[in-house]
């Protein structure tokens, strides 16, 4: 069975870098998700981040979780249980502004290291898009451009190192992405599929609840901003032959997200079929990068 992609940031300054960038090539084109190790986040932000986070759940969100659960379990009874948020979330907006100083509970201290937090993987984010630029030979900052409407960025999220449940569909097989200490999942997304016109894939995934401990993951989304709008790049479809420059859609990504909510579910096509029925409407111009 093929192994995990997982990808060394410290050998992008070194002489692999070569190599270490044809990995996150084939992961981009054959996975869709990736793990990033030796990053620029410090282990120490990412110990308090998750320290923090943990004990904000425990004192404020614990016990309106597990009526939840109960709930939901009374449901299941009569029925299968399939396809179901078994969560507990709450939901930190750094950009294009900020909410943190909104929500509710949430100690001053625990403020503070988020937002040192998001602002580090703000620009990670930043960085992998100018490494995923140079793999797809296009100019560099277009990615970033591309996601631009208020601001934007691909799927990221850290994970729990000791509890597995992350799956992905790979060739028909659900693959377990393995717990790692310090880690960073990259999920890629539908929109970074769209924009490289199929050549880097969204796949599917899920999570499967665990009986032998509690996932937590913080799920960081770089998302485009709500007016962006999003085509596959003039670059990469001039390469394709004609009956692949159609293949997708052009739409706002807040049109994009209203329809994803009744369809979160579902394989990524049905999502493609659907935005392609209401085709936006819209001039677009080159997307300037200087």
């Amino acid at each position: 069975m093929e192994k995990f992609p997982v990808i060394n940031m410290e050998k992008l300054n070194s002489d692999e870098r070569a190599a270490t960038m044809e990995k996150i090539k084939d992961a981009c084109e054959n996975w869709g998700f990736f793990e990033l190790v030796n990053h620029s986040i410090p282990i120490e932000l990412m110990d308090t981040v998750e320290k923090m986070t943990k004990d904000h759940y425990k004192k404020c969100m614990e016990q309106r979780f597990n009526e939840v659960v109960a709930s939901k379990a009374l449901e299941g009874v009569q029925t299968e249980i399939k396809d179901m948020d078994w969560e507990s979330t709450f939901y930190l907006k750094h950009l294009p502004e900020s909410n943190l100083f909104e929500i509710p509970d949430l100690q001053e201290e625990y403020r503070k290291v988020m937002k040192e937090f998001a602002l580090k993987l703000e620009k990670l984010a930043e960085e992998l898009l100018d490494l995923l630029c140079e793999n797809l030979g296009i100019q560099k900052g277009y990615l970033k451009k591309a996601f631009y409407g208020s601001r934007g960025c691909p799927t990221f999220g850290t994970k729990d190192d000791k509890v597995s449940g992350l799956q992905l569909l790979k060739d028909g097989h659900w693959i377990d992405v393995p717990p790692m200490r310090h880690s960073i999942v990259i999920n890629l997304g539908d929109q970074l599929e769209v924009i490289t016109n199929g050549k880097y894939k969204s796949v599917e995934h899920r999570v499967v609840a665990q009986t032998d401990g509690t996932r937590m993951s913080i799920a960081s989304f770089y998302n485009p901003g709500s007016d962006a709008v999003i085509y596959p790049a003039p670059a990469l479809v001039e390469k394709e032959a004609e009956e692949k420059k159609q293949m997708y859609p052009k739409f706002v990504f807040e049109d994009y997200m209203k329809l994803y909510a009744g369809l979160k579910f579902d394989a990524k096509e049905p999502r493609f079929e659907a935005m392609k029925a209401m085709e936006t409407t819209v001039n677009i111009g080159p997307i300037a990068t200087a």
